[in-house]
């Protein structure tokens, strides 16, 4: 194997590994689940650090990457609604916004092209709280030493920041789009 596949590889093991938290979650191996989101998180970092590190960056790999994380992720989340960790409303506003996050994209490389799908600072502050919001349920879930209040207040915070995220997405890209289309054709 050419080491220059590596991140690719670790990658992959992240997309076949998501749909196995749900199920460590529902079988009742909450611990099993935290080590296995923290060893995604580990394996996201590690393949970031290589990839630029030697140079192994591939376009396979720089859109496989956030699709690994955003599956992860929601796998994270639909497993914590499963067992009662998170509210449905919490579930449903995550996975909304993605739809219309990924439907926009699609749109915009239909009319436009290759969609620019750097995210922004609220983008990034929305995935660091969500996945503070996973792990701070793991580790609850697998000692029960989190006190409910944190939990609550993490839901509000990861709503508020979902919820304000997807509006700037929308309207950041309408416009964009706007502009786009009153572009005189060559």
């Amino acid at each position: 194997m050419n080491l220059r596949h590596l991140p690719n590889l670790l990658t992959g093991l992240r997309l076949v590994l998501a749909p196995v938290l749900p199920l460590l979650l529902w079988l009742g191996q909450p611990m099993a689940a935290l080590w296995l989101a923290l060893g995604a998180g580990l394996t996201d970092a590690l393949d970031g650090l290589l990839a630029k590190r030697f140079g192994w960056q591939s376009r396979l790999g720089s859109l496989l990457d956030p699709v690994a994380d955003k599956l992860m992720l929601g796998c994270a989340f639909f497993g914590l609604w499963l067992v009662q960790a998170l509210p449905t409303w919490l579930l449903g506003l995550v996975l909304v916004r993605d739809i219309v996050i990924l439907a926009g994209a699609s749109v915009w490389w239909k009319l436009a092209g290759p969609y620019d799908g750097r995210p922004s600072w609220l983008g990034k502050a929305t995935t660091v709280a969500q996945i503070a919001l996973v792990l701070l349920c793991l580790v609850d879930l697998a000692w029960s030493e989190v006190p409910l209040k944190w939990r609550q207040e993490g839901i509000l915070m990861v709503a508020l920041l979902t919820f304000l995220s997807g509006v700037d997405y929308v309207i950041r890209y309408g416009v964009k789009a706007w502009q786009h289309t009153r572009k005189p054709r060559a």
